[in-house]
């Protein structure tokens, strides 16, 4: 299984009782394998940050919420996004993705266009804040988001993770 993708601990104990609901040898192995260097919560936790970061551009919330989908030890989300955003600056991580957001994006943008557009920045983990004012910063965008505040995004974007 490790040679397929890497594991955090919690997810591969629970994949081994999954798959060998009757071994009384999965937790003899799971110490093994941490012996051996295969399993490292905090090494697994950097380099998925690190990835998610470098190859799809998320935000430290959609970095914590992705960690903790991997059954991450809390401790080890903390430090690995610290870590990571050590020499990321996440304004410019934001700049990029609304660029290539808004290359696709049919002008002239309505207010619907744009929320969208927002909602999608903060579902890759972004604050609504730093979205405000990179929104605010684009010339194409300016018309439509002078009406739009922070407080409006973070109200739509807890309707939607309700649903």
């Amino acid at each position: 299984m490790l040679a397929r993708r890497p594991y955090s601990v919690a997810e591969l104990r629970r994949e081994l009782e999954r798959k060998f609901p009757e071994a009384a040898t999965v937790p003899a192995a799971l110490t093994h394998l941490r012996e051996l260097g295969y399993l490292d919560d905090k090494k697994f936790a950097e380099q998925a940050a690190y990835s998610l970061v470098h190859n799809r551009a998320f935000g430290r919330q959609r970095i914590r919420r992705e960690l903790k989908a991997k059954l991450v030890d809390y401790q080890q989300i903390d430090s690995a996004i610290e870590h990571t955003f050590e020499d990321v600056n996440e304004f410019e991580l934001l700049e990029r993705a609304l660029a290539k957001k808004v290359r696709g994006l049919r002008l002239p943008v309505t207010h619907a266009k744009l929320a969208t557009l927002c909602q999608s920045l903060m579902r890759r983990g972004f604050r609504a804040g730093d979205i405000i004012k990179a929104v605010r910063a684009r010339p194409e965008l300016t018309p439509v988001a002078e009406g739009v505040e922070a407080s409006d995004l973070e109200g739509e974007g807890k309707e939607n993770s309700e649903l």
